[in-house]
């Protein structure tokens, strides 16, 4: 496909996209086969050994709850979590896909300049993730989840009333620097880490590989779908539009986050 492109209505088929389109369908086979052929979706394994404190089973019986959709207590809050999964990783794959052409329209930084910005809070996000057991000390998952997507958020949102540099702005390169630092260096990898540590404590005691499989798919679709939509939203509208969208995204998964958090520190316990 080199050199060449395709039009199939709205979608574009180029070397670029092409691999996108091919890893989005591996990944629809693969949610078809976890869908149908995996099951044992419980809370927890009846065991024959012991009994369960009065505690346990207090929370075995609120997860067990039907809630208005129809699915229990304990399978919402997976979805749910899976969903944050969702959103935070399409968020940063939409960013990392226009991020470069961003930096070079927009504050007229090279390609080269750009992704030494970028690999430097990059750095810097794993003395976050480093940090965690000390702020894992400090604040609860929740906290953190809310605390990183807001930083997240603020620092794509910075970027959307921007003028390209074609339209005579000029933008400072210390505002790229401040807002690649709370996307990469202190957002995403606590939010983002606290979100994968919530998830591991709603699952329970218990095996756990079906369901992480589940929501490494889960985040795996968020990078195929949130910067091919991306691309398209550039195309037809700006890119700065893309930053918009991305900040509702992350406002609305911290609404979520706020509003069930006692129901997600219940199960996590």
């Amino acid at each position: 496909l080199e050199d060449k492109r395709y039009y199939v209505g709205f979608f574009v088929f180029d070397q670029f996209s092409a691999a996108a389109y091919f890893m989005a369908s591996l990944c629809v086979v693969t949610l078809f086969l976890l869908l149908t052929g995996f099951q044992a979706r419980y809370r927890t394994t009846p065991s024959a050994k012991g009994k369960k404190s009065q505690r346990r089973m207090e929370q075995d019986e609120f997860a067990n709850r039907k809630t208005f959709i129809g699915i229990t207590v304990y399978n919402a809050c997976l979805l749910g979590c899976m969903l944050l999964n969702v959103s935070t990783k399409g968020s940063i794959g939409s960013f990392e896909t226009m991020g470069i052409s961003f930096a070079e329209s927009h504050f007229g930084l090279s390609a080269a300049v750009a992704g030494t910005i970028v690999s430097i809070n990059g750095m810097v996000g794993v003395a976050s993730l480093l940090s965690m057991s000390f702020l894992g000390r400090l604040l609860t998952d929740i906290q953190m989840i809310i605390g990183g997507i807001t930083v997240c958020a603020v620092g794509i949102i910075s970027f959307a009333s921007l003028q390209s540099v074609e339209n005579g702005a000029q933008n400072s390169i210390v505002h790229y620097c401040v807002g690649i630092f709370m996307i990469y260096g202190i957002g995403y990898p606590i939010g983002h880490t606290a979100v994968i540590g919530l998830f591991s404590k709603v699952v329970g005691r218990r095996p756990q590989g079906t369901l992480q499989g589940w929501f490494a798919s889960a985040g795996s679709l968020a990078r195929i779908i949130f910067p091919v939509t991306s691309g398209y939203i550039a195309q037809y509208d700006d890119i700065t539009t893309v930053f918009i969208v991305l900040f509702v995204v992350l406002v609305i998964s911290n609404i979520f986050v706020a509003m069930s958090s006692r129901t997600l520190n219940t199960l996590s316990q």
